[in-house]
């Protein structure tokens, strides 16, 4: 099995529309209706974020997420995300394992609350 298995509509990094960051969210919450997981973000956009975790769930995962941005005054954001691709563990790969997650119900204040926060962090105020 490839160590990093990608879903057919996934998009590579040079197709994002979506300006990410690279962060680190110390806690992000998912809640899959069986179990709660607190993991790391390491980046993140509007359209979703990567969350490090040497379990990855399967593609087409959905979940609750709960993130609360650093600095951001307003209430956890909190919304559904599904799997979308997955790196799993491996001693060959250099890169950390865990899931690219797309966010599926963001509502429009949500989105410009991360587009934001994404642009202050970048010093790229558009």
């Amino acid at each position: 099995m490839p160590d990093t298995e990608i879903s057919p509509t996934q998009p590579s990094a040079d197709l994002r529309h979506n300006l990410r960051i690279a962060l680190l969210i110390k806690k992000v919450k998912l809640e899959d209706n069986s179990r709660v997981f607190f993991g790391y973000a390491t980046n993140i956009s509007c359209g979703g974020f990567f969350i490090s975790s040497v379990t990855p769930a399967p593609i087409g995962s959905r979940f609750t997420v709960e993130i609360k941005l650093p600095g951001v005054k307003k209430r956890p954001l909190c919304c559904k995300c599904e799997t979308t691709w997955r790196r799993t563990l491996s001693d060959t790969s250099t890169e950390d394992p865990g899931m690219g997650l797309r966010f599926i119900d963001l509502d429009k204040d949500t989105q410009d609350t991360i587009d934001e926060w994404v642009q202050q962090q970048t010093g790229n105020n558009l």
